[in-house]
Order: C-alpha cells, then sequence, then structure tokens
C-alpha cells in the first residue's frame, strides 16, 4: 500500500518551530498538494517524508511501515525539486535511462521505458540532444522523467514549475496529471501557486506558519474555507472580507457594514448562527460570485479600477478596509468614477467572526 500517514509530526531548527503537531492522511493513489505561501512549512514535511529531514517528533508511516531511521534510497521514492538535477553532460536519453541502468535493468527493457517516458512527456524527438543545450522548460521536463521512469509508488514534487514560463506551467500541469494517473502513484505535490493546486490535486493541504489550516477538495476549501486565512489564500483574486456588526431587519438577519449600507438577508441556515455572535463579523464573498444588482438592493461602491484580461473583467470596488473585486464578463460596461450597485450570491456568503478568524457555519 502506498498510503502516507503522518502522525503528531513536527519539526524544529533550535528555537524556530517550522511544523507545529501535524496529521494527515494521504490514500493511496492520491494526489495531494501542500499549498501554503513561503515558510508555511510545506517543504520541511515534503523533506521529512521523503527522508531528507528526521522529525523533531511524530511518526511518519507508508502503509503499516514505519519510516523512522529508513534512509531516503530505501524509502521507494521519486523526488523532482525545484532546481532541476540532471546531468547536463549526458543526452536526454542518457539521464532518462539512468535510473534503470544503475538499478541493473536489462537494455531492452531500459530502451522500453525510455520510449514510453519520453513519449509521454512530448522528449522523444530529443532524446540525443545534450542536455546543456536544452531550455530550463525542458530541462525540468527532462528531470520529471528521469524521476517517473523508476515508477516510484510515491512521487514527491517541490515546486517543480516555478522557475518555468507561464504557457509551459499549463501545459506541465496536464502532463503532471496525466502522468499520475498513468502510474496510479500517490503523488504530493508541493506549490505556493494556488492555481497549481486547484487544477492538479485531488485533495489541498492548506498550511501557514506551520500550521495545517484546512484539508479538502478544491471546491471544499474553495467554497468553505474554514478561516480567513483559507479565505485570502485561496481564488485569485481572494474571497472579499468586509467587516460589519450582525442587525435585524424586515427581511432577515443583514450584516450592518456601516458606511457601505446593509447587505442582503443572509440564508436561514447561516442566519441562525451569525444571530448570536457577539462582537463583529467578517462578511465575505467570492469576487465571481457578484452580480451588478437590477433592483438597487446591493452594496453601492465606487469603481477604482478595472482591469480587463481576456475572456473576464476584474472590477475593483470602494478604497481601504471597505475595497472589493469583483469578476465579471469582459463585455461589462464598467469604468473608474462610476458608481455601481452589486449583489453577492446569498447562498454563497461565508461569515466569520471577526476575532478568532475563524468560519461561522450555517447550523
Amino acid at each position: 500500500m502506498s498510503t502516507i500517514q503522518l502522525r503528531n509530526l513536527t519539526k524544529t531548527f533550535g528555537d524556530f518551530t517550522a511544523l507545529k503537531t501535524m496529521d494527515l492522511d494521504i490514500a493511496d493513489g492520491e494526489f495531494m498538494a501542500l499549498l501554503g505561501p513561503s515558510g508555511c512549512g510545506k517543504s520541511t514535511t515534503m523533506n521529512m517524508i521523503a527522508g531528507m529531514e528526521e522529525p523533531t517528533s511524530g511518526k511518519i508511516l507508508f502503509g503499516e511501515r514505519d519510516m523512522a531511521g529508513v534512509p531516503m534510497g530505501r524509502r521507494g521514492v521519486g523526488f523532482v525539486f525545484q532546481n532541476y538535477a540532471i546531468f547536463t553532460h549526458m543526452t536526454v536519453r542518457q539521464n532518462l535511462a539512468y535510473g534503470p541502468k544503475m538499478r541493473g535493468a536489462a537494455k531492452a527493457e531500459i530502451d522500453r521505458r525510455v520510449g514510453a517516458i519520453a513519449e509521454l512527456l512530448q522528449l522523444t524527438p530529443l532524446l540525443d540532444r545534450k542536455a546543456d543545450r536544452l531550455s530550463v522548460n525542458i530541462l525540468q521536463r527532462v528531470a520529471i522523467g528521469r524521476s517517473a521512469i523508476m515508477e516510484p509508488a510515491i512521487f514527491l514534487l517541490d515546486e517543480p514549475l516555478s522557475n518555468v514560463d507561464a504557457a509551459f506551467r499549463a501545459v506541465m500541469r496536464t502532463e503532471l496529471k496525466q502522468l499520475q494517473r498513468q502510474f496510479k502513484q500517490t503523488m504530493v505535490y508541493v506549490t505556493h501557486d494556488q492555481l497549481e493546486a486547484m487544477t492538479m490535486a485531488d485533495r489541498i493541504a492548506v498550511m501557514d506558519h506551520g500550521v495545517l489550516q484546512q484539508v479538502g477538495t478544491p471546491l471544499e476549501v474553495y467554497n468553505n474555507p474554514v478561516n480567513v486565512f483559507v479565505a485570502r489564500f485561496i481564488g485569485a483574486p481572494g474571497m472579499n472580507l468586509l467587516k460589519g456588526r450582525p442587525a435585524e431587519s424586515d427581511r432577515g438577519l443583514v450584516v450592518d457594514l456601516g458606511p457601505l449600507g446593509i447587505t442582503p438577508p443572509l440564508p436561514d441556515d447561516l442566519a441562525a448562527t451569525v444571530r448570536g455572535a457577539r462582537g463583529e463579523v467578517l462578511y465575505g464573498f467570492r469576487p465571481e460570485q457578484v452580480a451588478l444588482a437590477q433592483d438597487g438592493r446591493g452594496l453601492a461602491m465606487s469603481v477604482t479600477f478595472v482591469e480587463r484580461i481576456g475572456a473576464r473583467t476584474i472590477v475593483h470596488l470602494g478604497q481601504g478596509e471597505g475595497a472589493v473585486k469583483a469578476v465579471f464578463d469582459n463585455d461589462v460596461g464598467l469604468s473608474i468614477g462610476q458608481t455601481a450597485v452589486v449583489a453577492p450570491d446569498a447562498l454563497s456568503v461565508r461569515v466569520f467572526d471577526a476575532a478568532t478568524g475563524v468560519a461561522m457555519k450555517a447550523s
């Protein structure tokens, strides 16, 4: 079994705690993304799974086998780094063949595996090209192929696409997912790019300051962030959060946003939870889940900037703590200086405790 279990895992470096107590189960054949900003502990976690770092406390289990003291070379994992590590004096073919050759595979088997992985990663025309003559994009593809050709049950990738250009990154997201599906590997993928995590992973483990914040499918963490950090980090742009106080109205429970006005009524199940809140709350809604109000019922805000990005337009509204972003089709008729009345989709609204940042869940 290629399951990975992290149990009460911690890591400290002197007085610095890189990873606080972490529990995480990664299923056999699952694509798990460790997602978070720089310094959140995701690469440290990856290095401990790989055997490059020893945990300060806690356990790492592959299946039922405790990995304590098991060196990296005996863990049966493949590893691809941010900075490709290949032999530049060798050809692409020689780089791909290196691992199977070192393990004593027969020439016919090596040729078969090299041909198959080269075809999968579109490297076939480059097999006899010296690596030192290749672009950074292709070098990273070779690095992925050299590790993948060993068909490890567990494949670890640490920011493998951060040094390649945007167009190539989009291509490689598809190819990596196809690679994982073909070999049915358990894949752990470290990234700070939420787009990579959202498009490739079966589940995402969101981390910040050494703490695991939330684990769920891409849609779960997008639709139901457990706290303000996840709400802001997931999404491009992240969730809008406006400070206010719950208030009763003739239409139901609303949030009084002060100078911005009164929100549309909260759904009944969410209102039941928010009604008991003491103090301020954060009224959250995704930029994509906003419409221009036709009846004038919504938040009246001044347009401060308009970003037209191909098929969509990001409209910046308001200023300071009252600033929000709204995403519309590219033909939306708004310009700087206009007043727009926007209405968040009521069923998509999320409310957070302003003091703790924790989501207030519908009852």
